[in-house]
């Protein structure tokens, strides 16, 4: 009863936040300055043929109303038709979705496997020059812009040591249709493709890094304190005490109670980098969504703007729940608070 109790108030606020993200977007993109009819037919469209686009896109009703258009065709999943592309906006991001969600989760994958066994270290070898190594990695990573050390990944491995792509998800000259998951690498391995899952591998390499190190370094270092802090328990002297094998009380009775603070760093960053991952996009000409988000922003092209954001949004949210529900697994104390 607990837990679904705790459930149902996490539902309830998903809803009023998204509710809220509709609200905001809808009037920021109706704030900015400029004519989104105008910017898509160009200076040299006539004032009439600008007049029957407004019409044609609601541009000319009350703001109310335009909003009641908005929320009907979200109800109906119908997000308009892009300015921009000149396609339905749904198209568009289903299209570009995959490959963004492909870059994010290997980007996730990538911190977790790097930060985790760095912050273990750290916490194992406290005040001892491990433990310093990885401070300095940790605070380095952390204060690197994204930006900065793609071009910089992207210079040395790409076009010094000729190592590694740094451009798009596969070769020029390479053909292949993403199938079930839109993801390259699983749906080369239902394929057969080992040709294309290597390099989709290698294409990923980079651009993944890029994103990771600042996550890495955020998990090295709460994974750090959260073991320093459960070291000081009394039943991790009494496990050393006892005799209890050095690997399993660092990993059975340290690490797995340590491990609530990174799985939450972990999930937040995954549901933020699905929309703040443009930067990485760009520099590595990534056909994803939050590149094509940019592109739409630049235009002002409306339905596809708030098509993005609401899509990220919803993703964000969707991930912070589940984020909660496995920290309410894994802490009971966490959903014990949350039902109150």
């Amino acid at each position: 009863m607990e837990f679904l109790l705790f459930l149902f108030r996490r539902i309830l606020w998903s809803i009023l936040v998204l509710v809220g993200l509709s609200i905001v977007i809808f009037a920021i993109a109706r704030v900015v300055p400029g004519d989104p009819a105008r910017m898509a037919l160009g200076p040299t469209a006539t004032a009439q043929q600008v007049a029957d686009l407004q019409e044609k896109l609601g541009l000319n009703k009350p703001i109310v109303e335009q909003y009641g258009m908005f929320i009907a065709g979200l109800s109906r999943g119908d997000l308009g038709r892009s300015l921009l592309t000149e396609r339905p906006v749904n198209d568009d991001i289903r299209d570009t979705f995959a490959a963004t969600f492909e870059l994010v989760l290997a980007t996730i994958t990538l911190a977790f496997v790097l930060g985790v066994p760095l912050g273990v270290a750290a916490a194992r070898w406290k005040d001892k020059w491990p433990d310093t190594l990885v401070r300095v990695l940790a605070i380095f990573s952390a204060v690197t812009p994204s930006f900065f050390a793609a071009l910089l990944l992207q210079i040395l491995a790409g076009y010094v040591l000729h190592i590694l792509p740094t451009t798009g998800r596969l070769p020029h000259n390479m053909e292949f249709v993403a199938g079930i998951t839109g993801l390259l690498t699983i749906d080369s391995l239902l394929a057969g493709r080992l040709d294309v899952f290597g390099e989709a591998l290698r294409h990923l390499l980079l651009p993944a890094t890029a994103l990771a190190l600042a996550t890495m370094g955020q998990i090295a270092r709460i994974t750090r304190s959260s073991m320093i802090d459960v070291a000081s328990q009394d039943y991790i002297e009494a496990s050393r005490a006892f005799g209890v094998p050095e690997p399993i009380r660092v990993f059975k009775y340290m690490l797995r109670p340590s491990f609530v603070p990174p799985l939450t760093i972990l999930g937040l960053e995954f549901a933020s980098l699905i929309g703040n991952a443009f930067v990485v996009e760009l520099v590595f000409a990534w056909p994803g969504m939050a590149a094509y988000g940019i592109r739409t922003i630049l235009q002002k092209d409306l339905n596809a703007v708030m098509g993005v954001v609401m899509v990220s949004g919803v993703f964000f949210v969707l991930v912070n729940l589940l984020i909660d529900v496995l920290v309410g697994f894994v802490d009971p104390r966490v959903r014990i608070r949350g039902s109150r």
